[in-house]
């Protein structure tokens, strides 16, 4: 279980704090959805979790213990936008070795499997593959380090719709095993496997249901 304790972020060099007081709760299998426009703090809230950036103020707890920053590096792989952007490897294999050379074969295989790359050659470029592809390339990189939290910024940006609906499915079957926490300016498919809802603008922090925000989309659409 992950909870944010009054977490604030504010800069020296900001007028206004980023994030303002945020609690949030996420249980073992469980997705986790947080909506809010550029600019909002979506990408800071990920950064924090994974250790990349302090808080001002407030508390991280995994269950009963208070993380500190390289408790939190340990905890959670995050999958950055456009993630393949920052593929180092030349190979499939390469990329997943990276920075742990000691990972055996066995657990490249049964990572791949699990996000349906496993018929793939290992020493594919992970270039030469489709975007959906490679956003699962980029979930199995943070995957076969095994953390306890997975978080995803914007996830299916720049996918089209038979990727996306690829890409959500995984998610579904991912949460199965891990906590998930993904950030978002457009809920849209991931709404469908999403057990918690958040809004937030202007580093504030709103809790709705999941059937609520559905709601407003269709109620959107049709009118």
């Amino acid at each position: 279980m992950l909870y944010l304790k009054n977490l604030v972020y504010h800069p020296p060099a900001t007028p206004a704090p980023i994030l303002k007081s945020i609690n949030l709760e996420i249980a073992p299998q469980q997705l986790g959805l947080v909506i809010g426009p550029s600019g909002s703090g979506k990408t800071t809230l990920l950064e924090i979790l994974a250790g990349l950036a302090t808080p001002t103020k407030g508390k991280i707890f995994w269950r009963d213990q208070e993380l500190e920053a390289e408790h939190l590096q340990q905890l959670g792989g995050l999958v950055f936008q456009f993630p393949e952007r920052h593929f180092c490897g030349n190979t499939i294999l390469q990329e997943l070795r990276l920075g742990h050379p000691e990972i055996g074969s066995e657990q490249i295989n049964k990572t791949l499997a699990e996000v349906s790359l496993d018929h793939l050659p290992l020493h594919t470029s992970p270039n030469s593959l489709s975007g959906g592809q490679q956003r699962r390339l980029a979930l199995a990189v943070q995957l076969i380090r095994q953390p306890h939290l997975l978080m995803l910024d914007e996830p299916t940006a720049g996918l089209d719709w038979s990727m996306r609906r690829q890409l959500v499915n995984l998610l579904a079957k991912l949460k199965a095993n891990w906590s998930l926490l993904v950030v978002t300016h457009d809920a849209g498919d991931l709404l469908s496997v999403a057990d918690r809802c958040w809004t937030l603008e202007h580093g504030n922090l709103k809790a709705i249901e999941p059937a609520q925000l559905q709601k407003q989309e269709l109620s959107g659409v049709s009118s």
